[in-house]
């Protein structure tokens, strides 16, 4: 009998037109696990604010993504999933689907419910977890499925913060870009209100301190920040690294709300400020290219620290295509 394995990443629009990115906004930000306040303003703020008044920045940025391929994601979304199969074979059945839009989660599970699998092993392509990440993925596979008669057996992946080919093929991509030549480095990782930090606290140990995301413990195992830490310290460790030749910061916040921090754009500031001139930055919240790696931190934090007086923002490459990448996802979809 054959098994399923399906592999989800967040989503893209389907093409970079205005009307596109506008549905794949919309179809995202009403996700109530990635806004996550009362129905009524989440609607009202999505429909009548964020979305008209976003859709065409947000379009223009994807057009300056987009390459001859589409979409990086989509791109290397699809190859992930022939080099997988190529790897694991015919007992096996891999399929892509997309929290939001297509290839839709529902449309790959019929694919994998159409060759009969006996199982479905789900694995959400965000390294750490989050309610608004992999949480919506989980609740998404099981809605779907809920509504089957003949439910395969479901296996979920929650993260691998600390896969090691992950944090070794990160830290080969510094080596490549000479980290040592840097004034200083940068794990920025995309942000989360800190509110949800606290909904997925079972212990009240959140922000109770100051380090209390500085190891990963049975308190904090669910903590997106503490997950985010640990990935910056093994990527750290590798490369040898001091505690402070590195900072762990959080970008792309939306609204006025308190998220985590540091912020990635306060930290350049006081990069800038202490004389800084050169910076390198990780961002390993993502496994591949995409509008927050290649434009916010590529194109946009470079702007910007410029603009303070700084010479040198430098993006690490992602996992993208590398072989101990799809090599270390090939062995997850095969374990038990």
């Amino acid at each position: 009998m054959k098994k399923g394995v399906l592999l989800v990443n967040l989503g893209t629009p389907d093409t970079p037109t205005r009307k596109d990115v506008y549905r794949y906004l919309q179809q995202f930000l009403l996700d109530e696990r990635v806004i996550d306040v009362n129905p009524l303003w989440r609607n009202i703020l999505v429909r009548g604010i964020i979305v008209p008044f976003r859709s065409g920045k947000s379009a223009k940025l994807y057009q300056k993504l987009w390459t001859a391929e589409g979409s990086p994601l989509k791109y290397y979304g699809e190859l992930l999933v022939r080099e997988v199969q190529r790897i694991i074979g015919d007992n096996y059945v891999v399929t892509l689907g997309m929290r939001y839009q297509s290839p839709s989660i529902e449309r790959a599970i019929e694919t994998l419910l159409s060759h009969n699998v006996s199982s479905i092993k789900v694995i959400p392509l965000f390294p750490q977890y989050a309610s608004a990440t992999t949480g919506s993925v989980h609740e998404e596979v099981m809605r779907i499925l809920s509504k089957k008669q003949a439910i395969p057996e479901v296996k979920f992946v929650n993260s691998f913060h600390n896969l090691p080919a992950m944090i070794d093929v990160f830290a080969d991509n510094a080596r490549a870009k000479n980290y040592q030549s840097f004034d200083h480095i940068l794990m920025s990782f995309h942000g989360l209100p800190e509110r949800q930090l606290l909904k997925a606290d079972r212990c009240s140990h959140c922000l109770k301190a100051e380090n209390c995301c500085a190891v990963i413990s049975e308190k904090n195992q669910f903590c997106y920040s503490a997950q985010c830490h640990e990935t910056a310290r093994l990527i750290a460790d590798n490369l040898g690294l001091r505690s402070d030749q590195y900072t762990v910061c959080f970008q792309s916040r939306l609204g006025n709300a308190q998220w985590i921090q540091p912020y990635t754009s306060n930290v350049l500031k006081a990069r800038a400020d202490r004389g800084d001139k050169r910076l390198l930055v990780f961002s390993p919240a993502f496994v591949c290219e995409c509008l927050e790696t290649t434009i916010e931190i590529g194109e946009e934090y470079q702007e910007e620290f410029v603009a303070m007086g700084g010479e040198k923002v430098q993006l690490v490459p992602s996992l993208n295509d590398d072989p101990r990448w799809i090599n270390a996802i090939a062995k997850m979809s095969t374990s038990n």
